[in-house]
């Protein structure tokens, strides 16, 4: 399977991602990512090996949301790279809409996707601001 860099599945396969994140969907969450998996920052990192796993490193994040009253998601894709076959590090600016309609910014990633059958999977996320 080649990496995708195609924008129209990039930008599927966010809006899936974004709208699991802001519906507290842990199930949804844990599909978007291939197993084994890694998310690292400047002050952490961690790695999971199950869609378990995964879904409880995104447990504590869900109140966030919810008390923020985010409803939307929306990734703004800054930059793909095709870097092998079936991988692709693609930036990404997260901005969020709330239940008042105002637009609130969120965070920086890259995130280093794979290819499948299924589509992308993320395999490594990078905060990057």
């Amino acid at each position: 399977m080649s990496a995708t860099t195609d924008l129209d599945t990039l930008s599927d396969f966010f809006d899936r991602y974004g709208a699991a994140l802001t519906a507290g969907d842990l199930t949804g969450i844990a599909g978007c990512y291939a197993l084994p998996g890694m998310v690292v920052s400047g002050s952490y990192s961690f790695t999971f090996a199950s869609p378990t796993a995964v879904a409880l490193s995104f447990l504590g994040a869900a109140p966030s949301y919810l008390e923020r009253e985010l409803v939307a998601a929306h990734a703004q894709i800054r930059d793909v790279q095709r870097l092998a076959e079936g991988l692709s590090m693609v930036a990404v600016d997260w901005e969020f809409l709330d239940s008042h309609g105002a637009a609130v910014p969120g965070q920086s990633f890259r995130y280093l996707l794979r290819a499948t059958a299924h589509g992308p999977e993320i395999c490594t996320v990078i905060s990057t601001g």
